[in-house]
């Protein structure tokens, strides 16, 4: 069933979920654009993003979330899964209110009136070797009992606009056997995240210490079902994909990201062909657009394979419809919020004009730049109207404030 109306308000259809999010990574957007290395990698700007986490309080966290999640509403994502560790002081010391950092993103998120789906991330090792976390990785490290009680504490404040989950930050970061008792810990309906096979030399090493591939690993080890979202999954072997479609977890594709650090192509045609499930996220933050996320996610796989329209079929063949339909269906999965907010797109708007329900999904997707959403509306309230966040101004204000002082550090 087509999902997207034509109104007296212009081109009215569900928001977008974004799977996946670092809100502080926002602050460091085209800032690691610069040979540092001849062979720079996602391990070379690991550094930079480093330095950045080491500079954040509280406050300046919430400024800048508080930014990207207007900028996500006025995109037409409508809700955000944050993908969260910075949890404690730059030397690894407690905050004396250790939720501090947490409470952060869920004071951005509320008042800007994004629903948040915060997932607190356990890290504890700084590879597969079980080696310590480095000093730069203090701040994001928890034993299995404290981050447990995290958890714990979060939990009683859920709402309407908030669902708390679960992050297991990496294979390489979280040991067998801690992984084993947070899952069994967990609440049966938790949603669980894990990035994986983002990287070849992570599913090497996963291969040296663990004797199998890092999805092969997972699904052997876990039962992975439709309550967790595989971050990445870049790499992936035929089995991989059969496995993880089978399981009914969701592969979050982060395209822009994974673009920008140059970690590979998602295998899509075979994974659409599996009936796998996924969605998009913009992870840090290069784009804040479902827009550009979509559309190269279906240009990276026309380069690869040398042919136009990789997405479609002859059930679907518009590539518009298949991929929004794709993240409408991850959406609830990955967040636990089972429902439908909505954006309305500006159908005078000269790339949709004289758009029809054929082809409007393909005209949002693939034609133009400009920002085409100009309402959206969450849980019944307007955040968004003639294309501006309602907040857009005093928000805007404190994030200038909170980068002034984050880069003069």
């Amino acid at each position: 069933m087509h999902r997207i109306q034509h109104t007296d308000r212009g081109w009215q259809l569900p928001g977008i979920a974004n799977l996946h999010s670092h809100a502080f990574q926002r602050a460091m957007a085209g800032m690691a654009e610069r040979q540092g290395d001849p062979n720079d990698s996602f391990w070379t700007w690991r550094e930079t993003m480093y330095a950045m986490a080491a500079r954040f309080t509280p406050e300046q966290l919430r400024a800048v979330a508080a930014q990207l999640y207007v900028e996500m509403l006025e995109a037409g994502y409508t809700s955000v899964c944050e993908f969260h560790y910075l949890h404690h002081r730059p030397d690894g010391g407690f905050y004396d209110d250790r939720a501090v950092m947490s409470q952060a993103l869920i004071d951005a998120a509320r008042d800007t009136g994004i629903r948040l789906t915060l997932l607190p991330v356990l890290y504890m090792t700084g590879g597969f070797d079980g080696r310590a976390l480095s000093e730069r990785q203090q701040r994001f490290g928890h034993s299995v009992d404290d981050y447990l009680l995290l958890l714990d504490s979060l939990r009683g404040h859920e709402n309407e606009l908030l669902k708390i989950g679960c992050a297991l930050h990496s294979l390489r970061a979280v040991p067998e056997d801690a992984m084993r008792d947070v899952l069994v810990a967990l609440p049966s309906n938790s949603r669980i995240h894990i990035h994986i096979a983002e990287q070849m030399a992570e599913v090497e090493d996963s291969i040296q210490v663990r004797g199998a591939r890092p999805v092969r690993w997972l699904l052997d080890h876990a039962d992975v079902d439709a309550r967790w979202t595989l971050v990445h999954a870049t790499h992936l072997e035929e089995g991989e994909v059969q496995g993880i479609a089978k399981s009914g977890a969701t592969v979050a594709i982060c395209t822009t990201t994974e673009g920008n650090l140059g970690d590979g192509f998602f295998p899509m045609r075979d994974y659409l062909d599996a009936a796998g499930r996924w969605g998009v996220g913009s992870d840090s933050h290069a784009s804040v657009s479902p827009v550009e996320e979509l559309r190269w996610l279906e240009y990276g796989q026309r380069l690869r394979a040398q042919r136009r329209n990789i997405a479609s079929s002859e059930a679907l063949p518009s590539v518009g419809d298949t991929l929004l339909q794709g993240v409408w269906r991850s959406a609830a999965a990955s967040t636990g919020f089972d429902v439908t907010d909505v954006i309305v797109l500006d159908a005078d708007a000269p790339a949709l004009i004289g758009a029809t329900s054929s082809d409007i999904a393909d005209r949002w997707l693939f034609a133009g730049n400009r920002n085409v959403v100009k309402e959206v509306i969450v849980a019944g309230r307007q955040v968004v109207g003639e294309g501006r966040h309602v907040k857009r101004d005093t928000v805007l204000a404190d994030y200038r404030s909170a980068i002034t002082r984050l880069l003069a550090d």
